[in-house]
């Protein structure tokens, strides 16, 4: 079985200032993502735990960004707050070819916004 991990640390004021490009949210964030945010107010620790996880995927599968786009990987959030992905498009393709399981964790206060993601599961690449 494998196992990896990924980790990302975002400073808030970082989103906050790409948040003045309206093009930003459009770019890197899932419709659904786009919806959480509005029924949290706009709240920039979300926006920056979201932003987190999609690089933490990215480092947990060993990839870096490359071979999908940011918005096919949506981090939303269950009936008790409980945080998973929705992926689509060639990040869904990605993970189903290796049959991985994912794991994600975020976590923020005022100033920064971190998440883990764990990988495990699948096939040898």
């Amino acid at each position: 079985m494998e196992l990896q991990t990924g980790i990302d640390l975002v400073e808030i004021g970082r989103i906050q200032k790409s948040l003045q490009n309206s093009r930003f949210l459009q770019r890197v964030f899932s419709r659904e993502e786009r919806a959480l945010f509005v029924q949290r107010g706009g709240n920039p620790q979300t926006i920056a735990a979201n932003f987190a996880a999609k690089e933490a995927f990215a480092k947990a599968i060993g990839t870096g960004v490359r071979g999908f786009a940011l918005d096919e990987v949506a981090l939303l959030r269950d009936q008790l707050g409980k945080p998973y992905f929705q992926l689509s498009g060639r990040a869904l393709a990605l993970v189903e070819a290796h049959q991985w399981t994912l794991a994600v964790s975020v976590t923020h206060t005022r100033a920064y916004a971190s998440a883990v993601v764990v990988c495990y599961g699948g096939k040898n690449r």
